[in-house]
């Protein structure tokens, strides 16, 4: 099994890179591989709303001079997703934010790519705005019917600068102990899909407010 997380954080090995690593380390120490991806210092460009993957059916996003498709393709393949961010102004980085809304806008037209991964998110912050942050990771997870694990505490871990996070005890508690439910839950399903398969989609019922 496998998961990729993604590290929405301009820094490469800042706070944000971290915090996923501590969530990395149980989960290489269940057996799972890991492959962390930088997407912080890449350009990307948010979603035009032209609707060219709705039209193309082809897991693609129209626009290809950057990663994000490449992305997606990681994401289909994985087992397990963690997202990673700083907070930005109480929310999700730019960066991270226009990568989120293209990618998962491809896979809720494309049949659903993630749906029943494991996924999680986590940020990182001098003070306050984690949970807001936190809070906008998780509607992805919730809105593209993944399975998302919990931990003992909000998933924030405090830090300015790189390394500083280190000293959070309790962050670097939640972080574990996130880790060690994601593995738990990724083994309980890969061990369970054939006695019981899962669910089978259905098709989006669209009702519109405004007619």
């Amino acid at each position: 099994m496998k998961v990729v997380g993604f590290n929405g954080s301009p820094n490469k090995k800042g706070n944000t890179a971290g915090s996923m690593n501590m969530v990395f380390e149980e989960l290489e120490n269940a057996g799972i591989e890991t492959e962390m991806i930088h997407v912080g210092k890449k350009k990307i460009q948010g979603c035009i709303a032209c609707h060219g993957c709705v039209k193309n059916q082809n897991e693609a996003c129209t626009i290809e001079d950057d990663p994000v498709n490449e992305w997606i393709q990681k994401m289909k393949e994985a087992d397990g997703i963690l997202f990673g961010s700083p907070v930005h102004f109480s929310g999700v980085a730019g960066t991270m934010k226009s990568f989120l809304d293209r990618a998962f806008f491809v896979s809720s037209v494309n049949g659903g790519l993630f749906r029943h991964k494991v996924g999680a998110g986590v940020a990182a912050v001098r003070r306050s705005g984690g949970i807001p942050a936190v809070d906008t990771l998780n509607h992805y997870i919730n809105y593209s019917e993944m399975i998302m694990p919990s931990s003992n505490y909000w998933n924030v871990a405090h830090g300015l600068a790189p390394g500083e996070m280190e000293q959070d005890g309790e962050g670097k508690q939640i972080m574990a102990v996130l880790g060690k439910n994601m593995a738990w839950i990724m083994k309980i399903i890969e061990h369970g899909k054939e006695q019981f398969p899962a669910p089978e989609p259905v098709a989006k019922t669209m009702t519109n407010f405004i007619r």
